[in-house]
């Protein structure tokens, strides 16, 4: 299959990943359709991964949005991989040019937490 263009791009959180392959599922196998192997990797890894539903997710990025030196993409990774420890997060912002200080990630632990 060749893509000639994107015709619109939007970032998704894994927990609506899930919901959307958990319905391409429902409906490959009402109407007998085998699923193929990725498919059904993709669902076995949605399924593994995913630590919340697909509303909690969208409220944990609204609520991280609202802290400062929040950006939307890693506001997106953590509600991905909803870290529980201090080295969990650091690990997300490895890649940062700046540094949070202990109270800063203790605050967005707090705000994850909300959300489990």
């Amino acid at each position: 299959m060749k893509v000639k263009r994107v015709v619109s791009e939007e970032r998704i959180l894994l927990p609506e990943v899930r919901d959307i392959l958990l319905a391409v599922e429902t409906t490959r196998f009402e109407s007998g359709d085998e699923m193929s192997y990725e498919l059904r990797k993709s669902i076995e890894h949605a399924n593994r991964f995913s630590k919340t539903s697909s509303e909690k997710a969208r409220a944990l990025v609204g609520d991280l949005m609202k802290l400062e030196k929040m950006k939307e993409d890693i506001a997106y990774r953590i509600a991905n991989l909803m870290p529980r420890t201090r080295d969990e997060l650091r690990a997300i912002y490895a890649k940062e040019r700046f540094n949070l200080t202990t109270e800063e990630l203790d605050e967005i632990l707090e705000v994850v937490m909300t959300h489990f």
